[in-house]
C-alpha cells in the first residue's frame, strides 16, 4: 500500500479504500501501517503530497493554488496549514525563497536535501 500511495498520491485516496484493497479493516490497516512505517497512512500520504508540492513550487511556473490541486489536496487551507507544519514556512514564502535552492543539483540529491521533516524528527535533530 505504501507503493500505491507513492504512485497515486495525487488521486483521492482514503484509509477506508486502502484498507479495503489490503483486505483489512481501516483500524487494523492503520495500526499495521504505523507499526511498519512509523506514521499513519494519512500522514504518509500528506508528506508525499507536500514533498511533491515543494518540487513544483521550486519550479515556479504554477501558483500555490494550482500546486495544491496538482498534488491531490482538495482544500487550499488544509494544504497551506500542512505545508507550513512540515516545511516551517507557508507555500508562497517557500516558492519565493527556495526557487533556486536546487539549481544544478542532481534530482536524487535534491529530493534528499529538500525532504520535509516531520515535527518529531525536527525536535530530535535539534537535540543531536
Amino acid at each position: 500500500m505504501r507503493d500505491r500511495i507513492d504512485r497515486e498520491y495525487s488521486q483521492p485516496l482514503d484509509v477506508e479504500a486502502l484498507a479495503r484493497d489490503a483486505h483489512m479493516s481501516a483500524g487494523h490497516f492503520s495500526r499495521q501501517f504505523k507499526k511498519a512505517y512509523g506514521e499513519s497512512p494519512y500522514s504518509y500520504l500528506m508528506t508525499r503530497r507536500i514533498e511533491r508540492a515543494m518540487a513544483l513550487l521550486r519550479r515556479g511556473d504554477l501558483s500555490v493554488t494550482e500546486v495544491c490541486f496538482e498534488v491531490g489536496c482538495g482544500s487550499l487551507g488544509t494544504f497551506s496549514t500542512r505545508f507550513t507544519e512540515l516545511v516551517g514556512m507557508p507555500p508562497s514564502e517557500y516558492q519565493r525563497e527556495e526557487a533556486d535552492a536546487t539549481a544544478g543539483m542532481p534530482s536524487c540529491v535534491a529530493k534528499q536535501v529538500t525532504r520535509p521533516i516531520r515535527n518529531q524528527e525536527a525536535q530530535v535533530a535539534k537535540q543531536i
